[in-house]
């Protein structure tokens, strides 16, 4: 059974359902978040990360190839 992202554009996501959207490991999420590449987080008190699905939407959009 798959589970779908979330609709509403103030959803917020986790790196988990991020990384399976792209199809990235964690690793990779991380990585890119280190460099400053991936989507705006939100980090919680207990250190949780949540990215709002309008933010990762915006970043994906920016990232389409115009070719």
């Amino acid at each position: 059974m798959t589970t779908a992202l979330p609709r509403s554009r103030d959803d917020k996501l986790t790196p988990a359902e991020i990384c399976k959207d792209l199809k990235i490991s964690r690793s990779t999420f991380y990585d890119w978040r280190a460099k400053g590449r991936a989507p705006r987080c939100i980090k919680l008190p207990n250190g949780d990360l949540r990215i709002r699905r309008s933010d990762y939407e915006h970043w994906l959009d920016d990232r389409e190839d115009c070719a």
